[in-house]
């Protein structure tokens, strides 16, 4: 698990990508398609805790004093 937490949101995607293909393509033994399940479902925590990091970081911009204030993201309805 550590492996995984050590590389970049890309590279955890690009792996990730490669499982789906491997998933998708059908020719995939059970155990085999388990075992791609799994590391697929690490790395997508990898890629969703590395996301909820950089929102934590952005919910925060200097205003023109310098001073950090709360920053909101409005959807559009």
């Amino acid at each position: 698990m550590d492996k995984e937490n050590n590389i970049s949101f890309e590279e955890a995607m690009v792996q990730l990508e490669k499982i789906v293909g491997k998933l998708e393509e059908g020719d995939v033994p059970l155990e085999k398609a388990i075992t791609y399940y799994q590391e697929g479902m690490k790395l997508s925590k990898v890629c969703s805790d590395k996301l909820s990091n950089v929102q934590e970081k952005m919910t925060q911009i200097m205003n023109e004093q310098g001073e950090l204030e709360s920053f909101e993201v409005q959807e559009e309805e």
